[in-house]
């Protein structure tokens, strides 16, 4: 059961509007417009995705057509605020985005109202929380890059092919094999044949 706090009593003026979103397309967006529509949204003002992996606002017509059609004064309405992106980093833009364009936001699970003092302190603590969360992360990055440096280990990704099957590779190549049938021998996609071939012949010249 979803437990939700009741925002402090508003203060807009403007549309009521709703947004729900779930991180898969088998997921069902029901309970989320169940809460909404306790919270006083129209159903119709609601508006939803359903995403697989997509992280862009093109690729999130939902909220893009959210934002596009709310105007100072409207208040968007979400069952808790990381509905508002699938990381850190897109729900600190978006909160700041409201904020900038004088759209308030609600969050139930929260108990957030942007509308008041109270509600726009605590979402600036929680983009700035958020924001904090990211620099720590790159920190951490770039202190493991530092130290596998330091130990001389790869920095980027691992070789799909390593020096023996890259030395495979030429041979069948060499001997007329297609980029297929290499592949299949080696387990990878004939992408990474080409890609490999394509280098070995770079370094050779």
């Amino acid at each position: 059961m979803l437990h939700v706090m009741t925002p402090t009593a508003t203060r807009t003026t403007g549309a009521q509007l709703g947004y729900a979103r779930v991180s898969t397309g088998h997921q069902s967006l029901d309970q989320q417009l169940d809460a909404l529509t306790a919270a006083g949204v129209n159903p119709k003002r609601v508006y939803r995705d359903k995403l697989s992996g997509a992280s862009t606002r093109e690729q999130r017509p939902g909220l893009a057509s959210l934002l596009d059609y709310a105007r100072p004064g409207d208040a968007i309405v979400v069952v808790g605020i990381d509905r508002l992106g699938r990381n850190a980093a897109e729900v600190m833009t978006t909160i700041r985005e409201l904020r900038d364009r004088e759209i308030v936001l609600r969050s139930l699970r929260e108990g957030i109202d942007t509308s008041n003092a109270t509600g726009r302190m605590v979402a600036g603590v929680l983009a700035s929380l958020a924001e904090l969360e990211l620099e720590l992360g790159r920190e951490r990055r770039a202190a493991a890059r530092d130290a596998r440096r330091a130990r001389g280990q790869s920095i980027g990704r691992p070789r799909a092919l390593d020096k023996s099957k890259v030395a495979l590779a030429q041979r069948m190549h060499f001997s007329g094999e297609s980029a297929r049938t290499i592949a299949t021998a080696l387990g990878v996609s004939r992408a990474t044949v080409y890609r490999v071939l394509a280098e070995q012949t770079a370094e050779a010249d």
